[in-house]
Protein backbone atom coordinates (compact mmCIF):
# COMPACT_ATOMS: atom_id res chain seq x y z
CA UNK A 1 0.00 0.00 0.00
CA UNK A 2 1.27 3.46 -0.89
CA UNK A 3 0.55 5.67 2.12
CA UNK A 4 0.40 9.08 0.48
CA UNK A 5 -0.41 10.55 -2.91
CA UNK A 6 1.18 13.63 -4.43
CA UNK A 7 -2.00 15.60 -5.20
CA UNK A 8 -5.56 15.76 -3.85
CA UNK A 9 -8.27 14.59 -6.24
CA UNK A 10 -11.96 14.47 -5.35
CA UNK A 11 -14.36 11.98 -6.89
CA UNK A 12 -18.05 11.51 -6.15
CA UNK A 13 -20.78 9.01 -6.82
CA UNK A 14 -24.47 9.78 -7.19
CA UNK A 15 -25.55 9.59 -3.54
CA UNK A 16 -24.90 13.19 -2.44
CA UNK A 17 -23.42 15.22 -5.26
CA UNK A 18 -24.57 18.50 -3.71
CA UNK A 19 -22.47 17.87 -0.60
CA UNK A 20 -19.51 16.72 -2.71
CA UNK A 21 -19.63 19.98 -4.69
CA UNK A 22 -19.85 22.00 -1.46
CA UNK A 23 -16.81 20.19 -0.02
CA UNK A 24 -14.91 20.83 -3.26
CA UNK A 25 -15.82 24.52 -3.09
CA UNK A 26 -14.45 24.75 0.46
CA UNK A 27 -11.19 23.24 -0.81
CA UNK A 28 -11.06 25.49 -3.90
CA UNK A 29 -11.13 22.36 -6.02
CA UNK A 30 -13.62 20.74 -8.37
CA UNK A 31 -14.97 17.22 -8.34
CA UNK A 32 -13.01 15.29 -10.97
CA UNK A 33 -14.82 13.88 -13.96
CA UNK A 34 -16.22 10.40 -13.53
CA UNK A 35 -18.83 8.57 -15.56
CA UNK A 36 -21.12 6.87 -13.05
CA UNK A 37 -24.04 5.07 -14.66
CA UNK A 38 -25.63 1.70 -15.30
CA UNK A 39 -25.75 -0.93 -17.99
CA UNK A 40 -29.19 -1.75 -19.35
CA UNK A 41 -29.51 -4.69 -16.94
CA UNK A 42 -28.89 -2.48 -13.90
CA UNK A 43 -25.20 -3.23 -13.30
CA UNK A 44 -23.15 -0.23 -12.11
CA UNK A 45 -20.84 1.14 -14.81
CA UNK A 46 -17.89 3.35 -13.77
CA UNK A 47 -15.34 5.05 -16.01
CA UNK A 48 -12.60 7.50 -15.02
CA UNK A 49 -11.62 9.58 -18.07
CA UNK A 50 -8.58 11.22 -16.40
CA UNK A 51 -5.48 9.72 -14.81
CA UNK A 52 -5.37 9.18 -11.05
CA UNK A 53 -1.90 7.65 -10.97
CA UNK A 54 -0.03 8.60 -7.80
CA UNK A 55 -2.79 10.92 -6.57
CA UNK A 56 -4.38 11.13 -3.13
CA UNK A 57 -7.96 10.18 -4.02
CA UNK A 58 -10.96 11.07 -1.85
CA UNK A 59 -14.20 9.42 -3.00
CA UNK A 60 -17.25 11.16 -1.49
CA UNK A 61 -20.24 8.83 -1.24
CA UNK A 62 -22.86 8.27 1.46
CA UNK A 63 -24.24 4.75 1.54
CA UNK A 64 -27.81 5.99 1.95
CA UNK A 65 -30.93 5.02 0.00
CA UNK A 66 -30.75 3.35 -2.47
CA UNK A 67 -28.12 1.87 -0.19
CA UNK A 68 -27.15 -1.14 -2.32
CA UNK A 69 -26.61 0.94 -5.48
CA UNK A 70 -24.64 3.58 -3.60
CA UNK A 71 -22.49 1.00 -1.82
CA UNK A 72 -21.70 -0.76 -5.10
CA UNK A 73 -20.89 2.58 -6.76
CA UNK A 74 -18.42 3.33 -3.97
CA UNK A 75 -16.73 -0.06 -4.12
CA UNK A 76 -16.45 -0.02 -7.91
CA UNK A 77 -14.99 3.50 -7.87
CA UNK A 78 -12.45 2.36 -5.27
CA UNK A 79 -11.56 -0.64 -7.45
CA UNK A 80 -11.19 1.58 -10.52
CA UNK A 81 -8.80 3.91 -8.67
CA UNK A 82 -6.80 1.02 -7.22
CA UNK A 83 -6.33 -0.56 -10.65
CA UNK A 84 -5.34 2.85 -12.06
CA UNK A 85 -2.47 3.10 -9.52
CA UNK A 86 -3.84 5.83 -7.26
CA UNK A 87 -1.37 6.79 -4.54
CA UNK A 88 -3.89 6.48 -1.71
CA UNK A 89 -7.67 6.01 -1.67
CA UNK A 90 -9.83 7.44 1.11
CA UNK A 91 -13.52 6.57 1.14
CA UNK A 92 -15.33 9.64 2.46
CA UNK A 93 -18.64 8.27 3.76
CA UNK A 94 -20.66 11.02 5.50
CA UNK A 95 -23.37 8.47 6.31
CA UNK A 96 -22.23 4.87 6.82
CA UNK A 97 -25.11 2.52 6.04
CA UNK A 98 -25.60 -1.07 7.23
CA UNK A 99 -24.27 0.04 10.63
CA UNK A 100 -27.30 -0.86 12.76
CA UNK A 101 -26.44 -4.56 12.77
CA UNK A 102 -23.16 -4.24 14.63
CA UNK A 103 -23.52 -7.31 16.88
CA UNK A 104 -25.42 -10.59 17.14
CA UNK A 105 -28.49 -9.62 19.14
CA UNK A 106 -30.14 -12.97 18.37
CA UNK A 107 -28.93 -16.36 17.10
CA UNK A 108 -28.06 -16.42 13.40
CA UNK A 109 -28.04 -12.61 13.06
CA UNK A 110 -25.54 -11.20 10.54
CA UNK A 111 -23.09 -8.46 11.48
CA UNK A 112 -23.51 -6.26 8.42
CA UNK A 113 -21.29 -3.45 9.71
CA UNK A 114 -18.32 -5.84 9.73
CA UNK A 115 -19.30 -7.24 6.32
CA UNK A 116 -19.34 -3.78 4.74
CA UNK A 117 -16.02 -2.92 6.42
CA UNK A 118 -14.48 -6.03 4.84
CA UNK A 119 -15.99 -5.23 1.42
CA UNK A 120 -14.59 -1.70 1.41
CA UNK A 121 -11.15 -2.91 2.50
CA UNK A 122 -11.12 -5.69 -0.10
CA UNK A 123 -12.19 -3.22 -2.80
CA UNK A 124 -8.99 -1.29 -2.11
CA UNK A 125 -9.76 1.58 0.29
CA UNK A 126 -6.71 2.70 2.28
CA UNK A 127 -8.62 4.89 4.76
CA UNK A 128 -12.19 5.63 5.83
CA UNK A 129 -13.43 9.12 6.70
CA UNK A 130 -16.93 9.10 8.15
CA UNK A 131 -19.23 10.87 10.62
CA UNK A 132 -21.16 9.60 13.65
CA UNK A 133 -21.12 5.85 13.20
CA UNK A 134 -24.17 4.22 14.73
CA UNK A 135 -21.83 2.50 17.18
CA UNK A 136 -18.28 3.71 17.86
CA UNK A 137 -16.90 0.14 18.00
CA UNK A 138 -17.49 -0.19 14.24
CA UNK A 139 -14.13 1.57 13.84
CA UNK A 140 -12.57 -1.64 15.13
CA UNK A 141 -14.20 -3.69 12.37
CA UNK A 142 -11.77 -2.18 9.84
CA UNK A 143 -8.21 -3.32 9.24
CA UNK A 144 -7.43 0.14 7.82
CA UNK A 145 -7.40 3.55 9.58
CA UNK A 146 -10.78 5.15 10.29
CA UNK A 147 -11.11 8.89 10.88
CA UNK A 148 -14.35 9.39 12.80
CA UNK A 149 -15.91 12.87 12.74
CA UNK A 150 -18.63 14.11 15.09
CA UNK A 151 -21.70 16.13 14.23
CA UNK A 152 -22.39 17.25 17.81
CA UNK A 153 -20.13 20.34 17.64
CA UNK A 154 -22.03 21.62 14.58
CA UNK A 155 -25.43 21.01 16.15
CA UNK A 156 -24.32 22.41 19.51
CA UNK A 157 -23.06 25.58 17.84
CA UNK A 158 -26.46 26.02 16.18
CA UNK A 159 -28.37 25.65 19.45
CA UNK A 160 -25.98 27.24 21.94
CA UNK A 161 -27.06 30.83 21.31
CA UNK A 162 -30.73 29.81 21.58
CA UNK A 163 -30.40 27.97 24.88
CA UNK A 164 -30.64 29.24 28.47
CA UNK A 165 -31.50 27.78 31.87
CA UNK A 166 -34.97 26.85 30.59
CA UNK A 167 -33.55 24.19 28.26
CA UNK A 168 -32.76 20.54 28.92
CA UNK A 169 -31.04 18.02 26.63
CA UNK A 170 -32.94 14.75 26.36
CA UNK A 171 -31.74 11.29 25.39
CA UNK A 172 -34.52 9.57 23.39
CA UNK A 173 -33.56 6.19 24.89
CA UNK A 174 -31.18 4.71 27.44
CA UNK A 175 -28.69 3.69 24.73
CA UNK A 176 -28.14 7.30 23.70
CA UNK A 177 -27.34 8.65 27.17
CA UNK A 178 -23.60 9.06 26.51
CA UNK A 179 -24.35 11.04 23.35
CA UNK A 180 -26.84 13.28 25.18
CA UNK A 181 -24.42 13.81 28.08
CA UNK A 182 -21.66 14.85 25.68
CA UNK A 183 -24.01 17.25 23.89
CA UNK A 184 -25.27 18.69 27.19
CA UNK A 185 -21.72 19.45 28.28
CA UNK A 186 -21.18 21.45 25.09
CA UNK A 187 -24.23 23.65 25.68
CA UNK A 188 -24.07 23.73 29.51
CA UNK A 189 -27.51 22.18 29.98
CA UNK A 190 -28.90 19.44 32.26
CA UNK A 191 -30.03 16.13 30.77
CA UNK A 192 -33.11 13.95 30.97
CA UNK A 193 -33.80 10.46 29.62
CA UNK A 194 -36.81 8.92 27.92
CA UNK A 195 -37.08 5.48 29.48
CA UNK A 196 -38.99 3.09 27.21
CA UNK A 197 -39.47 -0.59 26.65
CA UNK A 198 -40.16 -2.43 23.42
CA UNK A 199 -42.95 -5.01 23.98
CA UNK A 200 -42.48 -6.42 20.48
CA UNK A 201 -40.51 -5.70 17.29
CA UNK A 202 -41.12 -2.25 15.78
CA UNK A 203 -43.34 -1.23 18.70
CA UNK A 204 -42.17 1.25 21.32
CA UNK A 205 -43.95 2.03 24.56
CA UNK A 206 -42.69 5.03 26.51
CA UNK A 207 -42.72 4.27 30.22
CA UNK A 208 -41.14 7.16 32.09
CA UNK A 209 -39.13 10.37 31.93
CA UNK A 210 -36.00 10.42 34.08
CA UNK A 211 -35.15 14.01 34.97
CA UNK A 212 -36.95 17.34 35.32
CA UNK A 213 -38.65 18.52 32.13
CA UNK A 214 -41.65 20.37 33.54
CA UNK A 215 -41.90 23.82 32.00
CA UNK A 216 -38.64 23.23 30.08
CA UNK A 217 -37.72 23.48 26.43
CA UNK A 218 -36.49 19.98 25.60
CA UNK A 219 -33.92 19.16 22.92
CA UNK A 220 -33.78 15.47 21.97
CA UNK A 221 -30.42 14.40 20.55
CA UNK A 222 -29.83 11.28 18.43
CA UNK A 223 -27.34 10.03 15.85
CA UNK A 224 -29.97 9.18 13.22
CA UNK A 225 -33.71 9.38 12.65
CA UNK A 226 -35.16 6.77 10.31
CA UNK A 227 -38.93 6.29 10.55
CA UNK A 228 -39.12 8.87 13.40
CA UNK A 229 -41.18 6.60 15.64
CA UNK A 230 -38.83 6.82 18.63
CA UNK A 231 -38.30 10.57 18.44
CA UNK A 232 -42.00 11.41 17.94
CA UNK A 233 -43.19 9.16 20.75
CA UNK A 234 -40.49 10.64 22.94
CA UNK A 235 -41.74 14.14 22.12
CA UNK A 236 -45.27 13.11 23.06
CA UNK A 237 -44.07 11.68 26.39
CA UNK A 238 -42.16 14.87 27.17
CA UNK A 239 -45.22 17.02 26.53
CA UNK A 240 -47.35 14.75 28.73
CA UNK A 241 -44.79 15.23 31.48
CA UNK A 242 -45.07 19.01 31.34
CA UNK A 243 -42.45 20.10 28.79
CA UNK A 244 -43.07 23.57 27.36
CA UNK A 245 -41.65 22.85 23.90
CA UNK A 246 -39.81 19.99 22.20
CA UNK A 247 -37.01 20.26 19.64
CA UNK A 248 -34.92 17.48 18.09
CA UNK A 249 -31.64 17.14 16.25
CA UNK A 250 -29.58 14.37 14.67
CA UNK A 251 -26.59 13.87 12.42
CA UNK A 252 -28.28 11.63 9.85
CA UNK A 253 -31.80 12.34 8.64
CA UNK A 254 -32.69 9.04 6.98
CA UNK A 255 -36.40 9.96 7.19
CA UNK A 256 -37.80 6.89 5.48
CA UNK A 257 -41.37 5.58 5.26
CA UNK A 258 -43.81 7.53 7.44
CA UNK A 259 -41.10 9.74 9.02
CA UNK A 260 -42.13 13.07 7.51
CA UNK A 261 -45.83 12.54 8.24
CA UNK A 262 -45.03 11.60 11.84
CA UNK A 263 -42.84 14.68 12.32
CA UNK A 264 -45.54 16.94 10.87
CA UNK A 265 -48.12 15.58 13.32
CA UNK A 266 -45.78 15.46 16.31
CA UNK A 267 -45.12 17.96 19.09
CA UNK A 268 -41.64 18.64 17.67
CA UNK A 269 -41.29 22.34 16.84
CA UNK A 270 -38.06 21.97 14.87
CA UNK A 271 -35.83 19.13 13.70
CA UNK A 272 -32.23 20.08 12.91
CA UNK A 273 -30.30 17.60 10.77
CA UNK A 274 -26.95 17.54 9.01
CA UNK A 275 -26.74 17.08 5.24
CA UNK A 276 -24.79 13.81 5.38
CA UNK A 277 -27.70 12.34 3.38
CA UNK A 278 -29.10 14.05 0.31
CA UNK A 279 -32.76 14.96 0.72
CA UNK A 280 -35.46 16.01 -1.73
CA UNK A 281 -36.39 19.69 -1.89
CA UNK A 282 -39.70 19.26 -0.07
CA UNK A 283 -37.83 17.98 2.99
CA UNK A 284 -35.07 20.61 2.81
CA UNK A 285 -37.70 23.36 2.64
CA UNK A 286 -40.07 21.87 5.19
CA UNK A 287 -41.02 24.46 7.85
CA UNK A 288 -40.19 22.06 10.71
CA UNK A 289 -36.80 20.97 9.34
CA UNK A 290 -33.50 22.86 9.50
CA UNK A 291 -30.60 21.45 7.45
CA UNK A 292 -27.02 22.30 8.49
CA UNK A 293 -24.05 21.69 6.20
CA UNK A 294 -21.09 19.46 7.03
CA UNK A 295 -19.11 20.60 3.99
CA UNK A 296 -16.65 22.74 5.94
CA UNK A 297 -15.79 20.09 8.52
CA UNK A 298 -15.28 17.41 5.84
CA UNK A 299 -13.13 19.82 3.81
CA UNK A 300 -10.98 20.45 6.90
CA UNK A 301 -10.78 16.72 7.56
CA UNK A 302 -9.67 15.99 4.00
CA UNK A 303 -6.97 18.65 4.28
CA UNK A 304 -5.91 17.17 7.62
CA UNK A 305 -5.68 13.64 6.23
CA UNK A 306 -3.67 14.82 3.25
CA UNK A 307 -1.26 16.88 5.39
CA UNK A 308 -0.95 14.19 8.11
CA UNK A 309 -1.91 16.66 10.84
CA UNK A 310 -4.16 16.38 13.90
CA UNK A 311 -7.81 15.67 13.23
CA UNK A 312 -8.96 16.95 16.63
CA UNK A 313 -7.68 20.43 15.76
CA UNK A 314 -10.52 20.95 13.24
CA UNK A 315 -13.01 21.38 16.11
CA UNK A 316 -11.06 24.06 17.93
CA UNK A 317 -12.80 27.02 16.27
Amino acid sequence: MITHGNKIELLAGNSNRELADAIAKELNLSVAAAEVGKFSDGEIAISLPNTVRGKDIFIIQSTSSPVNDNLMELMIMIDACKRASAGRITAVIPYFGYARQDRKARPRDPITAKLVADLLTTAGADRILTMDLHAAQIQGFFEIPVDHLYGAPLLARYYKNKMNEDWVVVSPDVGSVARARNFASRVNAPIAIVDKRRPKANAIEVMNIIGDVKGKKCLMVDDMIDTAGTICQGAEALMKNGAAEVYACCSHGVLSGPALERIEKSAIKELAILNTIDMPEHIKNHPKIKVLSVAKIFAKAITTVYSDSSLSAIYED
